[in-house]
């Protein structure tokens, strides 16, 4: 970043730096891609292991409580860069879209205040931040220097301990450093079986309770941690690479993901499968270790709390932080719920992938508390994952159906659900009674509200919205939910939400050839039929 460039952050987002501790920490942010809380050795799941995770939790502590602003990766890395709920930064809270100049980042304010930046892997995206006038990537300077030979088909070239080496090689040895380790794993696509062939074992895996568990389900979620691995894997490497270079004792070592798993009903979804993340965050020498932490924690509040670490007072009135900084919590010897005021978060989305006509989204508010998930769909009438395909025989793709033949396996249209052996072997059971009322979880329209009780119900099968016994719960959570939701701006209570369906999508739209029998005019069919998203723009 030019001298210039730094100018601009500090006249537009004043920073002050203060120095109470005698050497300011290092940061460094890893970030896996997709993956779900619960898929981490040190909260139990027997099917992976993830030592260097669970290092840093040992070294400082465990979070059982933490969420992403939105089930996207896109928005969910501009709101953690910001500090500021994704329907508080225009274009940047939305999936594929651009990223406004005017929101300044984490690190552009830690290097303004005297910090050496670098990053590796996937950054802030998908997106095109160039179309906001940003020099560089709003993650910071990218270091891709290094490639390796990956194990599987599916998982990126980059290697990113060896990127981050080189990065720790290369700074000034005189300034603290911010590094984030953005990792392209467990994305998808996943190399089909690679969990079985690494010796993984089907009896192992904990399938969620809104998946069928069949030998298939369970065989994708063995590939989707086999990649979690991986991603844990660099990230052992790097935290050597600290205890090398001499930084491992003053760095703030944070981990965590940007959105959940990529099956149905888990990503691009607010239940608790796409939005609650895992989290572990070490500072050997100020936190105390081994110790679990049930405070309600939000991608906001980690920004807030990078910054304080860092002595950067942030005092822009224009764009406030929504977060709050937890490094009492982090400073405390206690554990379990630290900070009781920390007694909810809360959660967005609006446009996932290009799944309805026009790049429609499916706008969603949801607050949660301890004990429960209230959330409110905004559009009710569009399908949550993408308007179903409508041809073959009845709504649901077959093998032998004419574009299956021209493309290859398909998944029926639903592409706010990323593709994925396990959809298709749902679309391929729809009339399976014992596997349909999966399918249908996943992909049927839903009611204006919807309230989980999630410690008996972590799955969100059932909802209470209706149920006169939680009427006081739905009341006070809508009320709260609202409320807050007007005290920080948000355009789709205010009245002018059709904003959102404005902002323009930048990432490729996948386009299928039509049969002659399907080419009708937009206006000739309704708006959530198949034809939604498939003509090109």
């Amino acid at each position: 970043m030019n001298a210039s460039s730094l100018s601009l952050i500090v006249a537009l987002l004043p920073v002050a730096v203060t120095f109470a501790d005698a050497r300011r920490p290092n940061i460094l942010v890893a970030i896996s891609d997709d993956q779900s809380w619960v898929n981490a050795s040190a909260y139990g799941d027997p099917a992976v292991s993830t030592p260097a995770f669970d290092r840093v939790a040992r070294s400082g502590a465990l979070f059982t409580q933490a969420f992403s602003p939105t089930p996207g990766c896109s928005p969910t890395r501009a709101a953690f860069l910001t500090g500021r709920h994704s329907w508080m930064i225009e274009h940047a809270g939305t999936h594929a879209s651009s990223f406004p100049r005017s929101y300044a980042t984490w690190p552009d304010l830690l290097e303004a205040s005297g910090y050496s930046v670098g990053a590796t892997g996937k950054l802030w995206g998908p997106g095109n931040w160039e179309a906001s006038g940003w020099e560089r990537n709003p993650a910071g300077p990218a270091w891709a220097g290094r490639e390796l030979t990956p194990p599987a088909e599916g998982i990126s070239r980059a290697d990113y301990s060896a990127n981050f080496a080189d990065f720790l090689e290369g700074r000034p040895k005189d300034q603290p450093f911010a590094f984030w380790y953005g990792a392209s794993e467990p994305h998808r696509s996943f190399d089909p079986g690679v969990g079985l062939r690494s010796g993984k074992r089907l009896q192992d895996v904990v399938v969620p309770p809104f998946l069928p568990d069949t030998p298939e389900v369970r065989s994708d979620l063995l590939d989707y941690l086999f990649e979690i691995e991986w991603f844990d894997q660099h990230l052992g490497k790097m935290l050597e690479a600290l205890h090398e270079a001499g930084e491992f004792e003053n760095t703030l070592v944070i981990v965590t993901s940007d959105n959940g798993m990529a099956f149905p009903r888990a990503k691009a979804n607010c239940y608790e499968y796409g939005v609650h993340m895992p989290l572990a965050m070490m500072w050997p020498s100020r936190m105390p270790g081994d110790r679990v932490i049930d405070d309600l924690i939000g991608f906001v509040d980690i920004t807030a709390t990078i910054l304080d670490v860092a002595g950067v007072a942030h005092r822009s009135e224009r764009y406030p932080l929504a977060g709050r900084s937890f490094k009492d919590v982090l400073l405390s010897n206690d554990q379990g719920i630290v900070d009781p005021s920390r007694d909810a978060v809360y959660v967005a989305r609006e446009r996932h992938s290009s799944s309805r006509f026009n790049s429609l989204g499916y706008p969603q508010r949801a607050i949660r508390t301890h004990e429960h998930l209230y959330i409110r769909n905004l559009a009710p009438e569009r399908w949550p994952a993408g308007a179903p395909r409508k041809y073959g025989t009845g709504i649901y793709a077959t093998s032998d159906d004419v574009l299956s033949r021209s493309l290859g396996p398909m998944h029926g249209g639903y592409h706010d659900i990323d593709d994925c052996p396990t959809l298709r072997y749902l679309i391929a059971h729809h009339d399976d009674p014992s596997v349909a009322r999966y399918l249908h979880l996943a992909v049927d329209k839903r009611p204006a509200e919807e309230l989980y009780d999630i410690r008996r119900d972590p799955g969100c099968l059932e909802n209470l919205a209706a149920d006169p016994d939680f009427a006081a719960v739905l009341v006070q959570l809508r009320g709260r939910l609202v409320r807050y939701l007007e005290q920080t701006g948000d355009l789709r209570i205010a009245g002018n939400g059709d904003i959102w369906e404005t902002y323009p999508r930048y990432s490729p739209l996948r386009w299928f050839p039509t049969p002659e029998w399907a080419l009708e005019s937009p206006e000739s069919v309704p708006r959530q039929d198949w034809l939604e998203d498939r003509r090109p723009r």
